[in-house]
């Protein structure tokens, strides 16, 4: 064999390596630029899609039952858009007047709050060393809210202005329902035939898992956004209509959801009393420990295995890239980037995970 053609993996850099990697990372700043500029087109499309993956099993459900493909996914639309109609016209009043009341009730609420803090640390004097003074936290949790509430409302406004958007997107989706094979063959064809197996077995996965976890989303939201709004409401901890909103919203952030959901709860409680204080905290662990233990291994089962470190990674990442719809893409992009790891690197390396796994365990508990 002819030892020419062998490159020698120490060799010095030459000028013709040296202009690879310049064009490389040239092309890599080119590329940064473009999906910057195209940030709403990035978010519109990947919604749509990661919608449209979530969609289709429907849509063959009914092509299976005769009926062809566009006229199921036309049905589908009106079915879609007749409830979220239903939704506006019933949830949105109710929402905005509690939401409304939150705000009107923000300086009371931080004064109870203020008030409560101070008669704890006359109590415990070590936790009035370590807390700032009251009236700081009183002002930092109104600042807070006031941000939550501008947040929601230019939401709620560019919402209603991008009715342009929305239409968009609903043709969008229609179009790619209606027709996705061009699609699924065309990424296919992109890829190079020696990794045309791994590619297959990525979209696979990832229709699996995002179906999965939309089914988690919808069925674990509504029941715990509907426990919390019910016992909150019970319990006298107001607005809970708007905690159970929040509750909901929490499910697409596994591990995390819930910790976030529970911060203006307990908040919102203290200013109220200990009684509503300890009452409140007793509606979190019982609904997130039901759903903890009955409902994501029921509804999930081992379809999402995401660490919450990776959640919140790319729950921070899409948030900074997309803004607060990015939110929604953050399972969605963890799961991604984990199966593509996986697949086109992982696997054929064919690591040995017990062995991994006894290693880790060593040098997290400091054994040689």
């Amino acid at each position: 064999m002819d030892e020419t053609h062998h490159e020698n993996p120490h060799a010095p850099l030459s000028y013709h390596g040296a202009c690879r990697i310049v064009w490389l990372i040239f092309f890599l700043f080119i590329v940064w630029l473009i999906l910057r500029a195209l940030q709403p087109v990035i978010l519109l499309f990947a919604l749509v899609l990661l919608i449209a993956m979530v969609l289709n099993p429907i849509v063959v459900w009914l092509h299976k039952h005769h009926l062809p493909r566009f006229v199921g996914v036309i049905l589908l639309m009106l079915a879609l858009i007749a409830l979220t109609t239903t939704i506006i016209v019933f949830a949105i009043p109710p929402l905005t007047n509690q939401m409304q009341e939150l705000l009107r009730s923000a300086p009371k609420l931080a004064q109870g709050l203020q008030t409560r803090i101070e008669s704890l640390t006359r109590s415990y004097p070590a936790v009035r060393e370590a807390l700032p003074r009251s009236d700081e936290i009183a002002s930092k949790v109104a600042a807070a809210a006031a941000t939550i509430g501008n947040i929601l409302l230019r939401s709620t406004l560019g919402l209603v202005g991008g009715v342009a958007s929305i239409v968009l997107a609903i043709l969008l989706l229609v179009f790619v329902l209606a027709n996705p094979h061009p699609l699924v063959a065309a990424y296919l064809a992109l890829v190079p035939d020696r990794y045309r197996v791994q590619a297959h077995r990525t979209l696979a996965r990832m229709m699996r898992q995002m179906i999965a976890w939309a089914r988690g989303v919808a069925i674990n939201g509504v029941i715990t956004g509907v426990s919390i709004g019910s016992l909150l409401w019970l319990v006298g901890v107001q607005p809970a209509f708007i905690f159970g909103v929040f509750a909901f919203l929490g499910e697409f952030l596994p591990n995390i959801g819930a910790f976030l959901v529970s911060i203006p709860i307990l908040l919102v409680a203290l200013s109220m009393g200990m009684t509503k204080f300890w009452l409140a905290l007793g509606v979190i662990v019982l609904v997130y420990q039901v759903e903890l233990n009955v409902l994501v291994p029921g509804v999930l089962g081992k379809e999402m295995r995401l660490h919450p470190v990776n959640i919140l990674f790319f729950t921070l990442a899409t948030a900074e890239l997309f803004g607060l719809l990015g939110v929604f893409l953050a399972v969605p992009a963890a799961a991604l980037v984990q199966i593509v790891i996986d697949e086109f690197y992982l696997q054929p390396r064919k690591p040995n995970y017990a062995a991994l796994d006894r290693e880790a365990a060593a040098l997290v508990e400091g054994k040689k």
